[in-house]
């Protein structure tokens, strides 16, 4: 397969954490008590063997063509058609091109990251090469967001998936694109367990979205007015590492990531199975200086099966 480009990728430095202690980020900005690794790595086009990349279950991350009805300034404003149309959507198009979706019991949507490249945004493309979510921080997803009495319980029994839906919205994203490895070039070893911390708002009843702002640079060292909320991998450097990216990706496709899978070859055994897939925004040396600012979309998602 031929590169596509090249690019430097920000991975976790483990001498950078005394032995013992456990690493944080924070989920609104790029700090950390770690520090990075900067490694170039070739970045290959995964629209060269697209038909490689259709199944999370063999590769850790998929691509499909799945145009939203939903306006990309409808979702960049964060209403309400947001949790209503857009993610009724992202239901349909995991059963409808998730390879096991004909087996798809239940689909439970948690949460949902708008990010823009621009300095006044809250939330901008994240450059560290990470999984969003650990087994022990999906199993505590399941729990929050399945609520009847008894259901969580009987849904954890069987076969469950996290997967991230992922969008560029507005434009192609040609600027800051999504960088996704391969989970057959990937070992359990590279993972670092990290809590993740989310700033403290007044009042907050569970909800983040409508107060989130842009942190203070001042602080970013700090972790006063943060708490623990989550737990998140961050990465080790691999030379077997393979990157992959789809060039040009357009707003009516989206990327499936898988972040956690009950049945993986990790948790369950099951030989050939992905079970995660590290990803980072990444820097392309190719990207044309007016090159429209990268805006996506992120929808996390519980997958249940029977």
């Amino acid at each position: 397969m031929v590169t596509a480009t090249h690019s430097s990728f920000k991975y976790f430095d483990p001498a950078s954490v005394p032995a013992g202690e456990k690493a944080w980020n924070k989920v609104d900005v790029r700090a950390s008590s770690f520090k990075d690794i900067e490694i170039d790595r070739p970045v290959y086009n995964a629209r060269d063997n697209a038909e490689d990349f259709r199944d999370v279950d063999r590769t850790g991350f998929a691509f499909h063509t799945y145009p939203s009805s939903v306006p990309a300034e409808t979702v960049l404003a964060d209403g309400p058609e947001v949790r209503d149309a857009y993610y009724a959507e992202v239901e349909k198009v995991l059963r409808a091109k998730l390879a096991t979706g004909d087996k798809v019991t239940r689909v439970v949507i948690f949460d949902h990251t708008i990010r823009v490249r621009d300095p006044d945004s809250a939330r901008q493309p994240v450059q560290s090469v990470h999984v969003d979510q650990t087994p022990a921080a999906a199993i505590t997803r399941v729990r929050r967001h399945v609520t009847e009495p008894g259901e969580a319980d009987r849904l954890l029994k069987g076969r469950f998936q996290l997967i991230n839906v992922w969008r560029p919205l507005g434009n192609p994203a040609v600027d800051h694109p999504l960088g996704v490895i391969d989970w057959r070039t990937t070992d359990e070893t590279d993972l670092v367990a990290t809590d993740l911390l989310y700033p403290v708002y007044d009042g907050y009843d569970g909800e983040d979205r409508g107060r989130e702002v842009r942190p203070d640079e001042d602080k970013l060292a700090s972790t006063d007015g943060y708490e623990v909320r989550g737990e998140t991998y961050n990465v080790q450097p691999n030379e077997k590492h393979k990157f992959f990216y789809v060039k040009d990706m357009t707003p009516d496709e989206v990327m499936f990531i898988k972040c956690f899978d009950s049945a993986s070859e990790g948790v369950a055994g099951n030989k050939g199975v992905a079970g995660f897939t590290p990803h980072t925004a990444f820097v392309d040396p190719n990207t044309p200086a007016d090159a429209e600012p990268r805006k996506s979309i992120e929808v996390r998602a519980l997958v249940f099966y029977e």
